[in-house]
């Protein structure tokens, strides 16, 4: 089934992991009022649009007003954590007139519009989010991200994988 969700304007987007360290599953969620969306992805997506928004917020101009970061609870997800989709591509922009963050969530999709039996004026539509994100919802969003990435499986030292609590066959320790 597909979803498509527009936020002209969000109350959280926010980021969450399930599971214990090296086995955790990761969930996007958007909301505003009474709807929300979760989306299902990978640490290394997050982690990924975490930094790229970091980028994006660092090369904009200071803005007059300073906005207040949501608070950690307005952080938290909503309801069960069952996911709409599985992230696949991700875009990101700015929309200059409204001073946002642009953050558009594809579905992944294995599927060639070519497999299926469709007529020719019509192609297979993936779910989509799209969330316009304000300044300090976007830095709240990176932090979030940076803190649930950073409290999984300890990077070695050597090679920089994950190393697991029972240990961990390091490609560089011959």
């Amino acid at each position: 089934m597909t979803v498509y969700y527009d936020f002209d304007e969000v109350d959280a987007f926010t980021v969450t992991a399930v599971g214990a360290p090296g086995s955790r599953t990761f969930f996007l969620q958007v909301r505003r009022g009474d709807t929300w969306v979760t989306v299902k992805c990978e640490k290394m997506q997050t982690a990924a649009m975490a930094s790229h928004i970091r980028k994006v917020l660092d090369d904009l101009p200071d803005s007059l007003p300073r906005e207040v970061l949501p608070l950690a609870s307005e952080m938290e997800p909503l309801g069960p954590l069952e996911a709409a989709f599985v992230l696949g591509p991700i875009g990101l922009g700015y929309d200059r007139e409204h001073d946002r963050v642009m953050v558009q969530l594809e579905e992944f999709s294995i599927i060639d519009d070519d497999e299926l039996d469709l007529p020719d004026d019509v192609e297979a539509e993936a779910s989509t989010v799209r969330a316009f994100l304000t300044r300090a919802q976007a830095t709240a969003f990176c932090a979030r991200t940076e803190q649930i990435v950073a409290a999984g499986r300890p990077p070695c030292r050597w090679c920089g994988g994950p190393v697991d609590p029972d240990g961990h066959p390091c490609p560089r320790m011959n």
